[in-house]
């Protein structure tokens, strides 16, 4: 039985065979037709010179070596495509034996992922997900719209109607399988660049598979990045299923992870001084990586997209931090292109409902094969495709956001007072029907409150506000000013307040209370405003 090495040598002749067989057969045409052409040249050549020269023998001579260099490279050519042939044929036998490794073949056909589920019903726990094109073994037809397959190392059912299975799945198979790095360990680091000291993009679980696209020393390139090759093995072979995320995955994206241990929101400053510039604010059981510690009771620390200061008696570490976050990590879907269109059922002939933005982060409700239900705001979802989103546990992160200064002209500082007073309450929580700043307000309540301690007195109901003031373009609008926002069926049920910086603040949900969020993490219906200016 071959070794490793000689069966890892093999694969990657195969592989650059592949690549190269197109390039090779043309060169072979280029000598071949090349040694045809300074054949004609050297006869006439030749024939020149015997006519002026009586001694044409070196001519001669020159060209009978020329001659005989260049059947040489014809000869040598035929013979790489002797071994070109032999490497395609032994391609594709590699591919068949991958195929016929399958019992009874299924490969998945939809859009995004299809999920894997403990138990035959669309309401059994998700274990795990199987991309598009992808393969498993069908272990049973339950005859009920569900399988029970094999794949990636995962057991589990997945509903039948999205996977294609006889000769039509073999058919297909022949385009599928490729060289792919089947990783060897658990939470292998993917990496930028082939360096252990670059950034680390994203984690990868044992049995997973991903495409070559390159090899260079000790490192494999697939296409969202590099993986070592100490940990991982080459083989033609298709994808298949993967592991769901587990909260402690978290850990991963943090090297020396600390937690804020706050009741609200922990002030981020430029410098390490109370009286530093506030550059952002951490949530309650935020995430960050401390990057150092200094002797006056300080971390700088890296929070999203955040470094700067925190105070560290604020902060918990090591294992203390560990067990929050095992607490606080949450199913969220995290967007990862531009206004991402949320629906209102899970399937595009939906109505779209509203837009949401990049990189924000929405509490995973419901995982609907193609589709996350994920909420926007209390008893307020909607449904995205996962071509668009990452499914995985998070954490809370740092907010970028600066305090509004005060200004000369009275209106806006009146404007400022309005913000920087609604920003004491932050973290504090949602209660449906509440009017408490402290105790517990809904999104209306909220602004309610805010407003009434400037002398404006505004309904509980945010329909009713959105009818007051004056209508406001989001290219004009200022701190202090309301968004609403509509459900499904067009009707406002939601409204924040504009703090500046492309920021809101408003009482969200049960989940989060009262929070900062971008003004278009979904689309507003309308803008007012309501200090009269």
């Amino acid at each position: 039985m071959e070794n490793n090495n000689e069966k890892k040598d093999y694969i990657i002749r195969l592989d650059k065979a592949k690549k190269n067989r197109n390039k090779n057969d043309y060169k072979k045409i280029l000598i071949l037709t090349g040694s045809a052409i300074l054949l004609v040249s050297v006869v006439a050549a030749a024939g020149i010179t015997a006519s002026r020269q009586k001694n044409a023998r070196p001519a001669a001579a020159t060209g009978s070596e020329a001659l005989a260099a260049d059947t040489k490279a014809a000869d040598d050519a035929d013979k790489k495509g002797e071994n070109e042939a032999e490497l395609k044929e032994q391609e594709a036998k590699a591919r068949e034996e991958v195929i016929n490794s399958y019992k009874n073949l299924g490969i998945v056909q939809v859009s995004g992922y299809l999920n894997v589920r403990k138990e035959p019903g669309t309401d059994a726990d998700v274990i795990g997900k199987l991309q598009g094109d992808s393969a498993c073994d069908i272990l049973e037809d339950t005859k009920q719209g569900w399988y029970r397959i094999s794949s990636g190392g995962i057991e589990g059912y997945i509903t039948s109607e999205f996977v294609i299975t006889g000769d039509d799945a073999k058919k297909k198979a022949q385009d599928l399988v490729k060289l792919r790095a089947i990783v060897q360990t658990d939470n292998l680091n993917i990496r930028k660049e082939p360096s252990k000291d670059s950034d680390v993009v994203g984690q990868a679980l044992t049995d997973e598979r991903y495409e070559v696209v390159d090899q260079t020393d000790g490192w494999v390139q697939i296409p969202t990045g590099y993986l070592s090759a100490d940990y991982v093995k080459l083989e033609y072979s298709m994808n298949e299923a993967r592991k769901l995320d587990l909260k402690a995955m978290v850990f991963n994206y943090y090297k020396n992870i600390g937690i804020s241990d706050v009741d609200n929101y922990l002030n981020v400053r430029e410098e390490p001084s109370e009286n530093g510039k506030i550059i952002a604010k951490m949530p309650s059981k935020a995430a960050g990586n401390i990057l150092e510690t200094t002797d006056d009771g300080w971390y700088k620390i890296q929070s999203g997209k955040v470094t700067g200061y925190v105070k560290s008696d604020f902060i918990l570490t090591g294992q203390a931090a560990k067990d929050e976050a095992m607490q606080v990590a949450e199913l969220m879907a995290v967007v990862n292109t531009d206004m991402l269109n949320a629906r209102t059922e899970p399937s595009t002939d939906a109505k779209i409902w509203t837009q949401i933005s990049n990189n924000e982060k929405y509490p995973v409700l419901k995982q609907i094969d193609g589709w996350v239900e994920i909420e926007l705001e209390e008893n307020s979802s909607a449904f995205v495709s996962t071509d668009y989103i990452d499914v995985r546990y998070a954490l809370p992160e740092a907010i970028k956001f600066s305090p509004l200064e005060e200004k000369a002209n009275a209106q806006s500082s009146l404007r400022t007072q309005i913000v920087n007073y609604a920003l004491q309450f932050l973290g504090n929580p949602y209660v449906w029907g509440g009017t408490s700043l402290t105790k517990g307000a809904d999104c209306s309540g909220f602004t309610m409150a805010i407003y009434g301690k400037f002398g404006v007195g505004l309904p509980h109901y945010s329909g009713s506000q959105a009818g007051m003031g004056k209508a406001v373009k989001s290219g004009e609008m200022k701190p202090g000013d309301l968004l609403f926002y509509a459900s499904s069926g067009g009707k406002i049920n939601h409204v924040a307040m504009y703090i500046g910086n492309g920021q809101i603040v408003h009482a969200a949900s049960r989940r989060s209370g009262i929070k900062i969020s971008t003004w278009n993490y979904r689309t507003p219906v309308k803008i007012r405003n309501m200090v009269g200016d």
